[in-house]
């Protein structure tokens, strides 16, 4: 429908549901939302099921909220917000948005703010008229954070202008005929890295993942036809953080895409760190940035957060829900609903089908689903990796090898993910006394990447949640844990004697901080290096890990070459993606089973693996396509 017909219908449901006591003073689209303004917006939230019924009627979500003509002076709402919130919300900070009539509420303790049922909140919403989002206090400061937060409040005008637009895009009449839908494999198809999907249908295009290859310059195919211009995609969708899924998603934003970013809040904060991290990376290198940090900072203003479990619109005939991939904090699975119910696909990303130390495990249940876009990463054969419980019994072993003979242990590490697992697993260890207790440094990103992982609990499993949040015990913040802070830090630890654990970025050793302890230590045989990830091609650690004897460095203009005398270890269990095993049963017990399943982010030969025992096991299309072929879904 257009947005006159929008605006039209909303009318028309409010007319229907609301009593004539209550006044609409205007309506507006915020992206996929209609927002209802009202001068009675306690009658309007004390009314029963109102908005419960307007939603029905329309089919879309809907905002209500209070005329901002009639608002309090934020001055007195704060007096009120602190008297009726409970001591044990803990308020830090109040932010006001008087042309929206929004107040976000920083607490420590979120829960107490909000109420069972939203009790607390909604009879806050009703006494001082503006409304109230909580938002939870990191444990851990994180700068990354409070820099997102900041520059949201700076651009609320612009972003309240770039949502209005969104909504009218979205509000936009589609065509008339029977629905078409297509998926072009823009990258990461028969390889690892660089992933990119676009769906299409007749009316609308839609970018998921828009990442870079990590063992080489290789970008997704962004002069494929179908993709330009840039600015005819309808929405860019992020399933995680990680670089080979989100690093190039600034340069689109360079080139001409002016539309919304969607994924979840953990996941837009760690990739404003992990993208403006990648810039320090390359300017480092002395080499050319395919973007600044002005496209990350717009990238913020554009993207619009979703929680998992909520359907939003992001095209006249798509509808977008995600659900927990398992696989790292925030990730999705990106469930897309076609048209009238023409066509339902998910793309996976990069999943998890195992309760792991962080998270549960990857969701395989959706209301319908004809299609399934597959990662293959460990899709071969072979690729059965332990469980959890047998690489704990690895990993203490090695660790106490390690650490009796006077060595050091070197864990290379993504920031975002294993390190947090690796960490959790190393207090656990050290404090029932099953490794000796030693210091822990994390060099790198990984700190604030934790930081950030304690701003979103909701994200954790359920028993890391109730361990940090109500029995106050947070094995983040255990003192074995050590942030190496500054370039002397780091010199001073490389000359140390003492047995350590080092934690540090990259975790495919293509650089950062890790390579500094590498090259100090490789000459020592008491020393051992131990991957506990996944090692792409063409990486230093995929040379590694298969037998590299020597290692050539430029100190200045000249080269060294450093013998390789540490012990090389793997410890499979930590992965944050399924085995062949978990894929098969991923399958296995999806309701609905799909009639299609697409596979990709994997080396070919794992993906047609992988393709052939999902067709054979279940009769399934299984396909591998090649980048830059498109298969027609509808």
């Amino acid at each position: 429908m257009s947005f006159d017909t929008l605006v039209e219908q909303t009318r028309q449901a409010l007319k229907e549901v609301l009593p004539e006591t209550i006044e609409v003073s205007d309506i507006e689209v915020e992206g996929p939302h209609i927002v209802v303004y009202t001068r009675q917006l306690e009658a309007f939230l004390s009314g029963g099921d109102y908005l419960r019924q307007i939603a029905q009627r329309l089919h879309r979500r809907v905002l209500v909220r209070t005329d901002p003509a009639s608002l309090i002076d934020p001055r007195e709402a704060e007096k009120q917000i602190r008297e009726l919130l409970p001591p044990e919300a803990e308020i830090t900070q109040l932010f006001f948005e008087p042309e929206t009539g929004e107040v976000t509420i920083e607490a420590s303790n979120p829960g107490a703010a909000i109420g069972r049922g939203g009790s607390v909140l909604n009879d806050l919403k009703r006494k001082i008229g503006w409304v109230p989002t909580v938002v939870r206090t990191p444990p851990i400061p994180s700068k990354t954070v409070e820099e997102v937060r900041t520059h949201l409040r700076n651009v609320f005008d612009d972003r309240r202008s770039f949502l209005k637009k969104v909504g009218v895009r979205i509000a936009r009449e589609p065509s008339p005929e029977r629905i078409w839908a297509r998926n072009t494999a823009l990258g990461g198809y028969r390889e690892v890295g660089r992933s990119a999907h676009l769906l299409m249908t007749q009316n609308s295009k839609v970018l998921i993942d828009c990442g870079i290859d990590p063992g080489s310059d290789r970008t997704p195919y962004f002069n494929a036809p179908e993709l330009l211009p840039l600015d005819s995609l309808d929405a860019v969708v992020v399933t995680h953080a990680h670089l080979d899924h989100c690093g190039l998603v600034p340069v689109l934003l360079k080139y001409g895409y002016k539309g919304p970013i969607y994924c979840t809040a953990p996941t837009r904060d760690l990739m404003t760190l992990m993208l403006l991290d990648a810039i320090k990376v390359v300017n480092a290198e002395a080499r050319k940035a395919l973007y600044d940090s002005a496209h990350v900072r717009d990238l913020v203003t554009r993207t619009i957060p979703l929680r998992w479990g909520e359907t939003t619109d992001i095209a006249p005939d798509i509808r977008l829900t995600l659900h927990n991939a398992g696989h790292i904090l925030g990730s999705s699975i990106c469930h897309f609903h076609l048209g009238d119910g023409d066509h339902n696909l998910a793309y996976s990303g990069d999943i998890k089908f195992e309760k792991s130390w962080l998270f549960n495990p990857a969701t395989n249940r959706f209301p319908r689903l004809e299609t399934l876009v597959l990662e293959s990463t460990y899709g071969g054969f072979r690729d059965v990796q332990p469980s959890r419980q047998q690489a704990m019994v690895q990993f203490t072993a090695l660790t106490n090898q390690v650490l009796q003979r006077g060595g050091k242990l070197i864990i290379p590490v993504f920031a975002v993910g294993r390190s947090q697992e690796v960490m959790l697993a190393l207090e656990d260890l050290m404090r029932r006394g099953e490794i000796p207790r030693v210091p822990v440094y994390l060099d790198g990103m990984i700190f604030e990447a934790t930081a950030i992982h304690t701003a979103y609990p909701e994200f954790l499993n359920s028993q890391l949640r109730t361990q940090i949040f109500q029995q106050g015990d947070n094995p983040f913040l255990a003192d074995i844990f050590h942030r190496v802070d500054s370039s002397q830090m780091r010199y001073n630890l490389l000359d140390s004697k003492e047995p350590c654990i080092v934690l540090a970025t990259s975790g495919m050793m293509s650089g950062g901080p890790v390579m500094e302890y590498f090259r100090a230590w490789a000459p020592d045989e008491k020393c051992a290096l131990v991957f506990v990830g996944y090692q792409a091609e063409g990486t230093f650690g995929r040379r590694l890990r298969h037998g590299l004897s020597e290692a050539t460095f430029m100190d200045g203009s000249r080269t060294v070459n450093v013998p390789i005398r540490l012990e090389v270890a793997v410890v499979e269990g930590f992965s944050g993606h399924s085995d062949r095993v978990q894929l098969m049963n991923f399958v296995a017990s999806m309701e609905p089973r799909p009639q299609r399943v697409i596979l990709n982010h994997g080396e070919e030969s794992k993906s047609i693996d992988l393709a052939t025992g999902l067709h054979k096991r279940f009769n399934v299309d299984s396909r591998v396509p090649f980048n830059l072929e498109s298969i027609r879904l509808v």
